[in-house]
């Protein structure tokens, strides 16, 4: 267990997973914020934008006053395409410093695929096979060997933990998967209305980034290490008139001679020791309201009317365990402690 506290820098400090980032941080046991960075915000109070914050921290300053000899872990919590510039330039000179990434930047392991999917070229090509994509419950034991740590999307993540224990043990059909996601609008960051610029943001549900979400590269890329026939899926993300708060509903056919019970059991024994997967009841009916300002993610299989036919239900709440409860799972992972600290 470490004795001295991890001192931490945290870049993109005032947007929406920022914040909560920001706040969690402040109730982590083992960690003390040293710098906090936001572009337009320059010598202003956190708390002036989150009034959850009471903690006296440094003002927000610019990235150019961090004395990066003086910090452990960077958390970067900024556009696509900014985190690579940025650990591009520290990686090699500071070999101290670990890096948790909450962009995309470092979760595609080809860089044409990157380019493909979010339109960027890459600018350090070199640190991509340096860098470890994490979802905690599956990279345990390989986390320590990474200083560039990838925090995945979020709905990857509500997508990735029900299903990834099934297809290692090959027991659904690989056709016919169709996953519906919705998610509260808070996903899309501090200017998503003009990223979804449609009336009645607050009062109606809308479909987007059909028909390939850039989300897909993630899955395509995890899917394909597990199953070596490709996987065939759709998938439709929504938002919804809610802040935050994501919940993916999973279609699947299952092999010959597979019962929903066999889906349900290797759920729950896979998970079994995984703080934060809670394994509903069977056919239980459940939404985003239990995870929301918590790090947990709630799954619940459920039968339909067709026999080989189930429906997966995963509800995360989509800026802590899509996002920034995840990243300090990451981090403490990174040095020792155990996933829960400073997330219970």
């Amino acid at each position: 267990m470490l004795q001295n506290k991890i001192k931490a820098a945290v870049i993109g400090a005032t947007g929406f997973v920022g914040l909560d980032l920001v706040y969690l941080l402040t109730k982590h046991p083992k960690i003390k914020i040293e710098y906090l960075c936001a572009q337009k915000n320059i010598g202003k109070k956190i708390s002036n934008f989150d009034k959850r914050i009471k903690k006296k921290l440094p003002v927000i300053s610019r990235l150019s006053k961090v004395k990066w000899k003086s910090i452990d872990v960077i958390f970067l919590s900024l556009p696509n395409g900014s985190a690579q510039k940025i650990i591009h330039k520290l990686f090699f000179k500071y070999e101290h410093l670990k890096f948790i990434d909450l962009s995309a930047d470092f979760r595609i392991s080809n860089s044409k695929n990157y380019k493909k999917w979010y339109k960027l070229n890459h600018k350090a090509k070199k640190l991509i096979n340096k860098s470890l994509y994490s979802i905690p419950e599956f990279t345990k034991d390989n986390i320590n060997k990474f200083r560039i740590i990838a925090n995945p999307g979020c709905y990857p993540t509500s997508i990735q933990l029900p299903l990834i224990p099934i297809i290692k043990k090959k027991l659904i059909k690989n056709k016919n998967i169709i996953i519906d996601s919705k998610s509260g609008y808070s996903g899309a960051g501090k200017n998503f209305k003009k990223k979804f610029p449609y009336k009645n943001l607050y009062s109606s549900i809308f479909a987007y980034g059909l028909p390939k979400h850039r989300h897909m590269s993630e899955l395509d890329q995890e899917f394909l290490k597990l199953s070596k026939s490709k996987l065939y899926y759709t998938f439709n993300p929504h938002v919804i008139p809610t802040f935050r708060g994501l919940l993916s509903t999973i279609h699947l056919e299952l092999k010959v001679n597979i019962s929903y019970l066999r889906i349900y059991n290797e759920i729950k024994r896979y998970h079994k020791n995984n703080y934060f997967i809670k394994i509903m009841p069977l056919d239980k009916a459940i939404g985003t309201n239990n995870v929301i300002n918590t790090n947990n993610n709630e799954i619940s299989i459920c039968r339909t009317r067709h026999k080989n036919k189930i429906v997966i239900l995963s509800a995360i709440d989509n800026l802590i365990k899509g996002a920034s409860g995840q990243a300090i799972q990451n981090m403490n992972m990174l040095y020792g402690l155990k996933q829960n600290v400073g997330l219970k």
